[in-house]
């Protein structure tokens, strides 16, 4: 495959990931929203920052967990756990929208060589 040609597949499969990130941004949207709100709520109850509840729950959400800000109550620790599962959610669906473009350019460039 040239040089070209690889550029071109390139931008196709960009070109799809945003189609159907569009698509889904209602629903990607609200996990995100999800996880402020609950990294917000827990930042209130634990007595830390703002900031640090919103950082404490994309690291729990995107499950990374550095483990420096831990929850203390058990309140905050049932909503660190819906806050796993939320980030799950987002990066299947983020996963979902990559391997469909995937698809889709490849389809394109099959036909493309026929």
């Amino acid at each position: 495959m040239n040089l070209a040609r690889a550029s071109n597949v390139r931008h196709e499969f960009y070109k799809a990931v945003w189609f159907y990130f569009k698509v889904v941004w209602p629903i990607f949207s609200i996990l995100l929203l999800v996880i402020i709100a609950f990294g917000l709520i827990i930042a209130h109850l634990e007595g830390w920052s703002p900031y640090d509840g919103v950082y404490f729950a994309f690291v729990t959400g995107l499950t990374i967990g550095y483990g420096e800000l831990v929850p203390k109550l058990a309140v905050s620790r049932v909503l660190a756990i819906l806050l796993g599962f939320n980030g799950v959610l987002m990066t299947a669906t983020f996963a979902a929208i990559s391997v469909r473009a995937i698809e889709v350019t490849v389809t394109a460039a099959r036909k493309g060589e026929e």
